[in-house]
């Protein structure tokens, strides 16, 4: 194996599949890069059983061929080398050596059929969604998963494909975050669960621009495709909760504020309140609200600001980062939130849409 490239155009893919690796393995090979040159084409994956990617980037091809290689140890030397420079690679036995100006490396290899392949083969449903819209579903969700729960499907998000529809909801049982947007979906469509490694990496993978990834949607894993970079998952085997039941649909009790205002005032309370809970108490009185937090050194926070609301002498308390989170992934300047009593759950949207929804539970004070 033998090829040459430019250190800036290295460090795209190998910068993006990194992530995936792992810091510890069970298996030594999983630590490394798999590098595959042919023709002019360099693809470079990294994997952890779970979750694949794959990037792929143009290279002078001497000699094709395939190995592995220490995955951070190659990442941490091309960051070092000078911009600019270009990288004569060669493997030279079980060694790989790397030419770049004035400096030489070394690096032990392991042999590319030790490397794990993926299972993203049969059939898979193909659809199309624009990059910055896939992007945005996650970011206004993925807070909300469970991280290490026992319920394992807990700690994914639910991608759900419905006819003109695509949905993202993710729960870890104390609150929950939903956003939709429409697709290219049809029919019935289906539903699946992806691990929280696979999230965050998609998250990471994907960026702002309008143009499409193409999704492929197989029986036990999902795959992301854009511009040169490949993510493949594995999915959550088992039953997302039913959510729609948990959303709250005849509140009669509602108020609006002002969603800066708000998340201000909220950041203030919480300095004070108790480290443990997080607990803040929202009170309706005449034209405003009250924010009360306490702590156990008796020290005590209080905050008033205008709101708009039907229900004068409503106290209910909630946990400060699960309010602020929901405040946070919500757009526009005034928010809605709406329950029925204070043991009930509280639905918090935008007050001109209804495309990012978030529920969260009360908290006993």
């Amino acid at each position: 194996m033998k090829f040459s490239i430019q250190r800036e155009a290295l460090l795209v893919p190998i910068s993006q599949v990194v992530g995936v690796v792992e810091r510890r393995q069970t298996l030594p090979v999983l630590a490394n890069f798999l590098l595959e040159v042919d023709e002019d084409q360099l693809r470079v994956t990294g994997s952890d059983m779970e979750v694949e990617m794959v990037g792929t980037v143009s290279a002078e091809v001497a000699q094709s061929g395939a190995v592995t290689v220490p995955a951070r140890k190659l990442v941490d030397i091309c960051k070092a080398l000078p911009e600019g420079v270009r990288i004569d690679v060669q493997l030279n036995g079980e060694k790989l050596a790397l030419h770049a100006g004035r400096s030489r490396f070394t690096l032990a290899t392991l042999p590319a059929a030790e490397f794990p392949s993926s299972d993203a083969s049969g059939d898979a449903d193909r659809l199309e969604v624009p990059e910055d819209r896939l992007h945005w579903l996650i970011e206004k969700t993925s807070f909300a998963m469970a991280n290490q729960d026992v319920r394992h499907y807990l700690n994914g998000l639910l991608l759900e494909f419905r006819s003109g529809l695509l949905r993202a909801v993710a729960t870890d049982g104390h609150r929950l975050a939903l956003a939709e947007m429409e697709a290219s979906v049809d029919g019935e469509g289906r539903s699946l669960i992806l691990p929280r490694k696979g999230v965050v990496e998609l998250s990471r993978m994907l960026g702002d621009e309008e143009e499409s990834a193409q999704l492929a949607l197989g029986r036990n894993f999902v795959q992301v495709t854009r511009r040169g970079l490949t993510l493949t998952s594995k999915l959550i085997d088992g039953r997302f909760p039913d959510y729609e039941a948990v959303i709250p649909m005849s509140q009669d009790k509602a108020m609006q504020l002002d969603r800066i205002a708000f998340i201000q005032a909220l950041q203030r309370a919480a300095i004070l309140s108790n480290e443990k809970y997080r607990g803040v108490r929202v009170e309706s009185i005449d034209g405003a609200i009250r924010i009360v937090a306490h702590n156990p050194q008796q020290e005590e926070a209080t905050e008033e600001i205008e709101a708009e609301h039907n229900y004068d002498g409503l106290v209910v308390g909630f946990n400060v980062n699960y309010l602020l989170d929901a405040l946070g992934s919500i757009s526009g300047e005034r928010v809605r939130l709406s329950l029925k009593s204070a043991d009930s759950s509280c639905l918090v949207t935008a007050v001109d849409s209804d495309d990012v929804r978030q529920v969260v539970m009360p908290l006993k004070l």
